[in-house]
C-alpha cells in the first residue's frame, strides 16, 4: 500500500429511501431520529386559474387589482352566461310565437289570412 493515502475505513450497506443499496461511511449517515416524527400532510387540490394574476404581477399593478380580477373575473363569466341564457330562451319564445301566429293566421283568415301569413314569412326571410 502507498503510505500517502489514508488508511480505509469501514464502509456498511445501507438502504437508501427508493429501495437501493449503497455503500456509506457510518460516520457520514445521520443520527436516527429520537423523538416522534412530525408529519406534514398537504392535500392539493387543483389549481386556480393565475393567468390574470401574471398579467398583472408582471406588469407592475399592485395586489388590489390582482384580487379584484380573481374575484369579478368568475362572476362576469356567470353573469355573462345567465345574460346568453335569458336571451337564448327570448329568441326561442319569440320565434314559437311568430309560428303560432302565422298557423292560425292560415287556419281562421281564409284566402285573405294566406296571403298575410305569405306576407308575414316574407319579410322574415328578408331579415
Amino acid at each position: 500500500m502507498d503510505p500517502n493515502l489514508p488508511a480505509p475505513r469501514a464502509l456498511t450497506v445501507v438502504q437508501l429511501p427508493d429501495g437501493t443499496y449503497t455503500y456509506a461511511d457510518p460516520a457520514d449517515l445521520p443520527a436516527p431520529q429520537t423523538g416522534p416524527q412530525n408529519i406534514v400532510q398537504h392535500i392539493h387540490h387543483a389549481p386556480p386559474d393565475r393567468t390574470v394574476q401574471r398579467l398583472a404581477l408582471g406588469s407592475g399593478i399592485g395586489a388590489g387589482t390582482v384580487a379584484a380580477g380573481v374575484y369579478f373575473g368568475p362572476l362576469l363569466v356567470g353573469v355573462l352566461t345567465a345574460i346568453a341564457a335569458n336571451l337564448a330562451l327570448l329568441a326561442f319564445l319569440a320565434a314559437v310565437m311568430a309560428w303560432g301566429v302565422v298557423t292560425v293566421v292560415r287556419s281562421v283568415g281564409g284566402s285573405e289570412g294566406k296571403a298575410a301569413a305569405k306576407a308575414v314569412s316574407r319579410g322574415r326571410r328578408r331579415r
